[in-house]
């Protein structure tokens, strides 16, 4: 969640720290806690896990005019090398807990992986597809996850959000109109600070190798760090598998393989992924990707949309 606005400037410690807490930090370095590991620091930066920690720290913000971003597992982001001059919220509302036979709640700071793992072993089935997604399940539903002809809106039952004003409530699946890569969180800002999954009883062991499968498939295709994963969204055409035509397939046929900014390149075994070979900025990740973007719309004319999230100001 991003809330525009400026600033004040010189805000007193002591009144910062009596509005958000002893916890609240300054000046933190925001790269380590991304998986392109690029960016600079946040002016401040607070840990929540608690729907009232959360809160208090929205109102808080809110009412001090300092523009908010809430940031999950930090694998689908890009932040900028002058940082964000304003308040990031980590959501680390954990938690996983069977409800029923084929309902499981889960904290929307919980990584993702942590509840494929969680349904796999208690025999569910519905959520392999994600085998693999790296950030967390509030991240996931925010963006609408999915691969392999899978997506979380397909197996969420409700959640509870927070809104921009701290106000908070449970919405069932239908609130959030989900499309490809998409949902109207993204223009609301909600938060998610827990979902419910509504899953399939079936056998473990086939669970298992769906699940073992997937790994394996990503295995083949994804690095394993300094990475965003996939940075463009396919392109909907209902001729193609899954009802999608791979930004990838456009991408290697201009070149894209080929390419590299400063410390960004293309990875060399999949075209629409690009990687901080250990000393990217993130303006070279950012020119890298508008450069790609230009190549595939000169060529084709189809203009790429973006999976990855920016915070802060690109020049």
């Amino acid at each position: 969640m991003v809330v525009q606005s400026k600033v004040r400037p010189n805000l007193p410690v002591s009144k910062l720290i009596e509005a958000f807490g002893t916890e609240l930090e300054f000046s933190r370095e925001l790269a380590p806690l991304t998986s392109f590991e690029t960016g600079g620091p946040a002016r401040y930066f607070l840990v929540a896990r608690s729907i009232d920690n959360v809160v208090r720290a929205v109102r808080s913000a809110g009412a001090m005019a300092i523009p908010v971003f809430v940031m999950g597992g930090g694998s689908n982001l890009l932040v900028s090398d002058d940082g964000f001059d304003g308040i990031v919220i980590k959501l680390e509302i954990n938690g996983l807990r069977l409800v029923d036979k084929d309902l499981v709640e889960v904290g929307g700071g919980e990584r993702l992986i942590d509840l494929v793992n969680f349904v796999s072993e208690h025999s569910l089935s519905g959520l392999e597809f994600a085998a693999g997604i790296w950030g967390s399940v509030g991240g996931a539903i925010f963006g609408n996850a999915g691969a392999f002809g899978g997506e979380v809106g397909q197996v969420l039952d409700e959640a509870v959000l927070i809104d921009c004003q701290g106000n908070v409530r449970t919405e069932n699946a239908t609130y959030f109109q989900f499309g490809y890569r998409h949902t109207r969180l993204k223009e609301t800002r909600e938060i998610v600070a827990s979902a419910t999954f509504r899953l399939t009883p079936g056998k473990k062991p086939q669970i298992e190798k769906r699940v073992d499968d997937i790994l394996a498939r990503r295995a083949e295709s994804h690095p394993d760090r300094r990475t965003a994963g996939c940075f463009f969204r396919n392109i909907p055409d209902s001729t193609q598998e899954h009802g999608k035509l791979p930004a990838g397939r456009l991408l290697e046929e201009v070149g894209a393989k080929e390419l590299c900014v400063g410390g960004a390149k293309v990875y060399d075994k999949h075209a629409n992924i690009i990687v901080n070979t250990g000393r990217a900025t993130s303006k070279d990740i950012r020119q890298l990707a508008d450069m790609l973007k230009k190549r595939v719309l000169d060529r084709f004319g189809i203009e790429l949309q973006e999976e990855v999230q920016q915070l802060g100001s690109f020049h």
